[in-house]
């Protein structure tokens, strides 16, 4: 997933989140009533004091929207109050009198941050919309009177400048290095005059995220396509199609069926739609979203790119690629083109074989027409099933959730890290699809708090990540509080959830970054679990899901949902196989959303506001990416990562954190596959110690060299596996 952040205070990770794939109008929106908390509600408000429930887990039976405000204007009170504190120490600066001074301050902040951002992103409702769209810019205006203090900053100066003097341990050292580049970068060096430009900047980009954020929410419902005729639907499974009318009366359409349009323009649905016209309604449901009507992104799009640019400028970096790009892995916008640039001719020409198949099967069933984005998925699974004679359907029938969940992954975090997984109903959760467990190590001892929400509903962003409630941290004696969600449709009540392989392999991604959140093992707050470089963060999730094809484990939970028969050889061989099918599709739908993403990101400060369209078709063309039947994975107006902020020029950690999860899975089977000797090794020197040394350093500890690209291809099918 697909990692997003909402504002992050000085001295805690507000809400760290981590996706596989991840945030309007400009109507003005009423302020929320925060003189309705009343003394009675204020004074039970339960985000006060820590939560008493296991690890801090909050206590959803008490939470209420009325708490939220109150206790984010406390928040942000105590905060200052500290951060005034460190900053008027009479005693000269010390790496304990500041910088962990910092890390320990604002925990009220933190535990009504994380709170609300996992909620506002899994179970939103208008009173929380409300609160987010007034939050915004009190958050960024909260981050900037800390990260743009000079007072604060001369101190951490003090000490950075001093630091081969102080004997620190490396943790301490690597998070007084993270301390100061975050100062520097946020702008402390700059002029009063340049501070509040970037002050005003910070403030609009808030406001704007936000609103492109709560648009997509909005339009996700306002898109979805109701069908009135069931013969429309030919195709679809009796059980989808229960569940669309299901949908449709929840929706207030009795007696019609809903079509939910999921966050990517691709639309899983079109590889069973037989009609052609419906097909295209669904297609084009998801590819015009955000360009029309009341939520039309394209004003929002245009101008955070420009904002972004302007505040690149005045850091003093050349584009806001360049500014994203430093502390990563890639480092430069170029080392990010290079990488992209070297797989377009494979990818593309794999793409062109691959329509050409379709195309002959388009003609062979008697169509006359070239193929269309809306026809791809639809005669591409038509040639997917010649070629392997592989039936989705009946393929499902052997990947029912719950086993997929305890008998796969439950099952693989135990062979591999001896860690079970216990169901706890006595803790709340906060909507009654999701389940609570606890965590054990290998050793019988308590390590975490892990919330399952995996299923789609009113009120959830599209995508899967992973978010914590608590982070690790030795210093703070916390332990963490982790949640996986997804969106996999859910079956009619009653019934079995049937999922595809593809929400097999997410369901273990999401758990590789619920373990890295889980296993963390380190002091300081800021360095703990996921709080890696974007383009490393995604290495551990991707690493976790090539289990879900290891034979010991496909054997544990690819059972018939009715007969707990195992999934026949040959049938489990044709569907290992076909999963090779199509990639050229696959990875150049991503390579095209990539490149969207850095062109936005290297235009210049002094560029005027960009035709949306106009740009996206110029970006494509310039790489040669711009196949029409192979559109982006995401267009500009509903790519959260991208415009939404989380992944700004960063949607490319998705294929470099690959290179890595390829390289050290193959390197892992090389040693011996599914043993606790190499989940141990792994979980040491990559699980366990956060962001605090160099990811390279990290990986290199495990692998004992840097990654090669060879595994990466023979993942995705380019060159063949030698056995």
């Amino acid at each position: 997933m697909k990692k997003t952040l909402l504002c992050a205070a000085i001295g805690m990770a507000l809400a760290v989140s981590a996706c596989s794939e991840q945030p309007n109008t400009y109507a003005e929106s009423e302020s929320v009533n925060t003189s309705a908390a009343s003394a009675d509600v204020t004074a039970s408000n339960p985000f006060f004091a820590p939560s008493s429930l296991q690890y801090g887990a909050p206590d959803f039976r008490v939470i209420d929207d009325a708490h939220f405000m109150p206790a984010f204007t406390a928040g942000f009170a105590e905060h200052t109050q500290e951060i005034e504190a460190i900053i008027n120490n009479p005693e000269a600066p010390t790496f304990e009198n500041t910088i962990v001074a910092m890390e320990r301050s604002g925990q009220l902040l933190t535990r009504v941050s994380r709170v609300f951002s996992n909620l506002t992103g899994t179970d939103s409702n208008e009173t929380r919309r409300q609160i987010q769209r007034e939050l915004s810019p009190l958050m960024a205006a909260h981050s900037d009177s800390i990260n743009l203090n000079p007072a604060l900053f001369a101190r951490i100066q003090a000490i950075y400048d001093q630091r081969e003097q102080l004997d620190l341990d490396p943790e301490s050292d690597r998070l007084l290095e993270v301390y100061y580049n975050r100062f520097v970068r946020s702008g402390a060096t700059l002029t009063e005059s340049q501070r509040d430009q970037i002050r005003a900047l910070n403030a609009e980009h808030a406001q704007l995220t936000t609103q492109f954020s709560q648009n997509q929410l909005a339009i996700t419902r306002a898109i979805a396509v109701v069908v009135d005729d069931v013969a429309d639907l030919d195709g679809l499974s009796d059980a989808r199609i229960r569940s669309a009318a299901q949908a449709a009366e929840a929706a207030g359409h009795e007696g019609q069926y809903l079509l939910s349009i999921t966050n990517t323009t691709r639309q899983p649905i079109l590889t069973s739609l037989n009609n052609r016209e419906l097909r295209q309604r669904v297609w084009e449901a998801s590819a015009l979203r955000g360009t029309q009507g009341d939520y039309d992104n394209r004003p929002l799009v245009a101008r955070l790119a420009q904002i972004r640019a302007e505040r690149a400028q005045l850091l003093g970096y050349e584009t806001w690629a360049d500014y994203q790009l430093q502390n990563t892995m890639a480092q430069t916008p170029q080392n990010v083109l290079d990488m992209l640039d070297s797989m377009v001719p494979k990818v593309v020409e794999n793409t062109l074989q691959e329509q050409a198949q379709i195309q002959e099967m388009i003609v062979r069933e008697g169509g006359d027409f070239e193929v269309q984005p809306w026809d791809w998925e639809f005669y591409a699974e038509k040639v997917r099933q010649e070629l392997y004679d592989l039936n989705e359907s009946e393929v499902q029938e052997y990947f029912e959730f719950n086993r997929v969940l305890h008998d796969g992954v439950f099952y693989t975090m135990n062979r591999l890290y001896g860690i079970t997984f216990e169901r706890r109903d006595d803790l709340p959760a906060y909507h009654p699809d999701v389940e609570v467990y606890e965590v054990f190590d290998h050793d019988g001892s308590s390590l975490a708090i892990f919330y399952a929400d995996y299923f789609a509903r009113e009120g959830k962003r599209g995508g899967a990540w992973m978010s914590s409630f608590v982070g690790q941290s030795h210093l703070l004696d916390q332990k963490p509080v982790v949640v996986n969600v997804m969106n996999i449709p859910k079956a009619p009540d009653g019934e079995p959830t049937l999922i595809t392989y593809d929400h097999v392999t997410t369901i273990f991604h999401e758990i590789g970054h619920g373990i890295h959140g889980m296993f963390s093992n380190v002091t300081y707050p800021t360095l703990a679990g996921t709080s890696v470089s974007r383009d490393f963060v995604e290495f551990p999730s991707t690493f976790e899901e090539d289990w879900a094809a290891h034979p010991e484990v496909l054997a544990n939970y690819a059972k018939h949902y009715e007969t707990g028969e195992p999934i026949p050889a040959d049938l489990l061989e044709r569907v290992m196989q076909s999963r090779t099918f199509n990639q050229g599709f696959d990875t150049l739908e991503y390579i095209a959303a990539s490149y969207l993403d850095m062109e936005w990101h290297m235009l210049a400060a002094d560029a005027p506001l960009q035709d949306v369209e106009a740009f996206e078709a110029q970006a494509l063309a310039k790489h040669g990416v711009d196949l029409a039947a192979v559109p982006p994975r995401y267009k500009s107006t509903f790519f959260n990562h991208s415009i939404g902020g989380g992944y700004s020029a960063g949607y490319y950690a998705y294929m470099w954190s690959e290179i890595l999860a390829a390289d050290a899975f193959a390197y892992v089977q090389s040693q011996g596959g599914l043993t606790r000797e190499n989940g141990n090794h792994y979980r040491r020197n990559i699980l366990e110690v956060g962001n605090s040394r160099p990811p390279m350093e990290s990986y290199i500890e495990f692998r004992g060299q840097e990654p090669t690209t060879e595994a990466l291809l023979i993942r995705r099918g380019i060159i063949p596996r030698v056995n």
